[in-house]
């Protein structure tokens, strides 16, 4: 199947990367894959995303129908999340990813940027 530019917008890998794309959403579906489905957990689990960002990136994993929220009505009240079937099939595909990274890994340097200062001027 050849694809074009020109419609770039229905490209299935750019939808996929719409609704899996960014810095944690991978990581939030893989701990709630793993039963780590509670707010907090996830917090402690992921050390250097704020409450906000993890609430904004739960918020799109259940608007897109990824996640289900589910509310416990107990004194106090809590509520976790869980992987919907549609969840639940991207798993295979992340599971791939980690296994060409892992094959990738090892047999290539992987180049992480660096951040540099810039030059002082003497």
């Amino acid at each position: 199947m050849k694809m074009s530019l020109d419609n770039v917008e229905h490209c299935p890998v750019v939808s996929t990367m719409a609704v899996i794309g960014g810095k944690w959403k991978i990581f939030i579906i893989h701990l709630i894959n793993n039963d780590i489905n509670r707010f907090g957990k996830l917090g402690m689990l992921l050390k250097h995303i704020s409450r906000q960002m993890l609430t904004t990136q739960l918020r799109e994993l259940e608007r897109d129908g990824i996640l289900e929220r589910v509310v416990y009505a107990e004194i106090p009240p809590h509520v976790e999340y869980f992987l919907t079937p549609k969840g639940k099939a991207l798993i295979p595909v992340l599971t791939a990813l980690k296994d060409w990274g892992f094959e990738y890994a090892s047999t290539e340097t992987i180049a992480v940027p660096q951040k540099t200062k810039p030059a002082i001027p003497a």
